[in-house]
């Protein structure tokens, strides 16, 4: 995550950190934090580069790229 982050040319500047919360070995699933420092918020930026479903789709995008 922290190489896929820090590279984005949408979010790179802002990413920070990326941290594994808990791991299911069970179901196969990780819980991880991503830290981004942002400039100050202006409400276009919050909803756009810090829209959830688009830092996913910057993950997504990634895994698809490698396949």
């Amino acid at each position: 995550l922290t190489e896929v982050y820090s590279s984005s040319p949408a979010l790179g500047r802002y990413f920070r950190s990326a941290q594994v919360i808990s791991f299911s070995n069970e179901s196969s699933t990780v819980i991880y934090q991503l830290v981004f420092s942002v400039p100050p918020s202006t409400e276009e930026f919050m909803e756009n580069s810090m829209n959830p479903d688009f830092i996913r789709n910057i993950l997504r995008q990634n895994i698809y790229d490698k396949d």
